[in-house]
């Protein structure tokens, strides 16, 4: 039997192990597992691994993307400059586990965003300036989009909500939403721009996918700017991690 999991903390919910269980029934492989490894310290991973031996593939998630990386053999190019993993292969070398992480994040993201993409989005907002972050510039210094960070908090580099001008938001037609504002059960929060202001050109992208429709999206369509949320990208990082397991 061929185990892959996730591990992270808490676990409350799963897309990976819905995603992966659903894949495994549908195709019939029956050898393959996927299973939650709820660890508060990354420094069980050790253990974990030597009580599964099975274990071929990880999943990571909060809060363990950046703290995970100490653990590993190898990174990835696109997961060492961001400077998070969350995805990691596992292969077993004269009784040795070798990891090696990546970012699939960042696959995920661009795939689904490039499609999206005007003449006009050549320079975006991204609000928040955290993990999930980390991906989304990657991938915008990749495809030559400028962006400006926007924060509730101040911090290097980034401007406050407060600081978002009516010029700043006619240049930057591109609006990305990387924190957990609008994510359930917080459905009523968003981003605090002046929505008014948008028009048809802007695309509107929300890393949130649950509920499928934010605030941040619904505020935004009523002033017909395209929207997307974080669905695809989500699904686009798993067929990405099962590539990566199967190589």
């Amino acid at each position: 039997m061929k185990t892959y999991g996730l591990i992270g903390y808490p676990l409350s919910h799963s897309f990976s192990k819905k995603y992966f269980t659903e894949k495994f029934q549908n195709e019939g492989i029956t050898d393959h597992q996927y299973e939650l490894f709820p660890i508060s310290d990354i420094k069980s991973l050790p253990d974990l691994l030597s009580e599964n031996p099975s274990l071929c593939g990880l999943n990571v998630t909060i809060p363990h993307k950046v703290n995970v990386l100490c653990y590993l053999n190898e990174v990835d190019e696109a997961a060492e400059k961001i400077g998070a993993v969350n995805c990691i292969s596992i292969k077993n070398f004269e009784g040795k586990n070798y990891l090696k992480g990546y970012n699939t994040d960042a696959y995920g993201f661009e795939e689904s965003l490039k499609p999206l993409l005007g003449p006009q989005h050549t320079k975006a907002l991204v609000f928040g300036d955290g993990g999930a972050a980390k991906a989304v510039k990657y991938v915008l210094e990749k495809l030559n989009i400028q962006y400006q960070v926007v924060v509730r908090t101040a911090v290097p580099g980034a401007i406050l909500y407060s600081e978002v001008t009516p010029e700043i938001l006619a240049s930057h037609q591109l609006l990305i939403n990387t924190t957990p504002l609008g994510m359930s059960p917080s459905v009523d929060t968003f981003p605090e721009i002046d929505y008014s202001l948008l028009g048809p050109g802007y695309l509107a992208y929300d890393l949130v996918y649950n509920p499928l429709e934010t605030a941040f999206l619904a505020k935004a369509a009523e002033r017909g700017p395209a929207i997307k949320n974080g669905l695809e990208m989500l699904y686009k990082q798993a067929e990405k991690a099962w590539a990566i397991w199967n190589k």
